[in-house]
């Protein structure tokens, strides 16, 4: 038989049908689908051979018709964005979770879009999703409550929910960043350059906090001239270390806030050839960063034990858990590889 083809003329085949070929009743078929018991295992097997043969695929909709609980078995999940490392670690993590529930995934990006979080929430909240796992594109998700008065478990990570209490899971930015800017004024550095990303984004806030406090602990004083937030990606954060490093008095150290604005920063030291000249310290790891010359120093979050957490009080809540909600702290980790480690000129 072709690919195309179907054994019972080209439409999906049913319960019903089933029942026809193993030649038994539609409540013996109804039993095995819905592991329910009471078949002999003579029946049993002659049932799923049948069920093989038709290549049947039970109705999940109908199934969850037929469930006291209205459970899906299915879970959301809006990033940031997918493509991003971090985020595509934290979705691995969340998945294998899931997988061992038997619960499906989806998920989107959000792209920092107010407006995008709340369509999406209620596209998944009005595809029947037992829970949601969110990353805060906006300042507000007090929209998500009517989801919660319905019974949909939320959780947010990477940053806390604003006006709604649920848990959340986050990693110690303030305190992170500010370890990476100590370890730049260790080696001597005194002009310590900020670039982060946009100022609507509660990390980015927390790292210039941190930032700003290593500075104050340190006895180091603030320059303006060399704090540049707002930078979203790779080309904006090479345009920008390009400016500063071209400034009569430019900075002798980098410390970069977002995995992509590293990234950025490590084109713009290579094409001016300062990679061993000007140090360099990113928030958030990132593919291959151990392999340059010099490896990238980092302040590593762990995105697999912020979506295992994450995930883990998502099903603890849609279990029945009715303690009340609770910010889970993942710790940062200072990677020393060599590229802040370079002393000042």
């Amino acid at each position: 038989m072709s690919l195309r083809e179907s054994p019972i003329g080209g439409r999906r085949p049913t319960m019903r049908d089933v029942a026809a070929r193993a030649q038994v009743s539609f409540k013996t078929v109804s039993r095995v689908v819905n592991d329910e018991g009471g078949v002999s295992p003579l029946l049993e097997r002659r049932v799923r051979k049948a069920i093989e043969e038709l290549d049947f695929r039970p109705n999940v909709g109908a199934r969850i018709l037929r469930r006291s609980d209205r459970r899906t078995a299915s879970i959301g999940l809006l990033l940031e964005d997918v493509a991003n490392p971090f985020s595509a670690a934290v979705q691995r993590a969340v998945e294998n979770e899931a997988d061992q529930r038997g619960v499906v995934v989806y998920s989107a990006s959000l792209d920092e879009d107010p407006a995008r979080e709340r369509a999406l929430a209620k596209a998944f909240g009005a595809r029947g999703v037992d829970g949601l796992l969110l990353v805060p594109a906006g300042g507000d998700q007090s929209h998500l409550a009517a989801e919660l008065r319905a019974g949909t478990a939320i959780v947010c990570l990477d940053r806390e929910a604003s006006n709604l209490p649920v848990d959340s899971v986050v990693a110690t930015n303030e305190i992170g960043a500010a370890e990476g800017v100590r370890h730049l004024a260790a080696a001597g550095h005194r002009r310590i350059a900020f670039i982060g990303d946009r100022r609507t984004v509660a990390t980015a806030r927390q790292r210039h906090a941190g930032y700003l406090e290593a500075l104050r602990g340190c006895g180091l004083p603030l320059d303006p001239a060399l704090v540049v937030q707002d930078v979203r990606d790779t080309a904006t954060a090479d345009g920008v270390v390009t400016a500063l490093l071209g400034h009569p008095d430019p900075p002798t150290a980098l410390f970069t806030a977002q995995n992509l604005v590293t990234v950025g920063a490590v084109r713009a030291l290579r094409r001016m050839g300062l990679e061993h000249a000007v140090a360099l310290v990113g928030f958030d790891d990132f593919l291959l960063a151990d392999l340059l010359s010099p490896a990238v120093t980092v302040v590593a979050q762990d995105p697999a034990a912020i979506g295992r957490t994450a995930a883990g009080l998502l099903f603890a809540r849609i279990d029945g858990d009715t303690v009340p909600p609770r910010c889970r702290l993942v710790p940062t980790t200072l990677i020393r590889r060599g590229s802040g480690e370079i002393p000042p000129s």
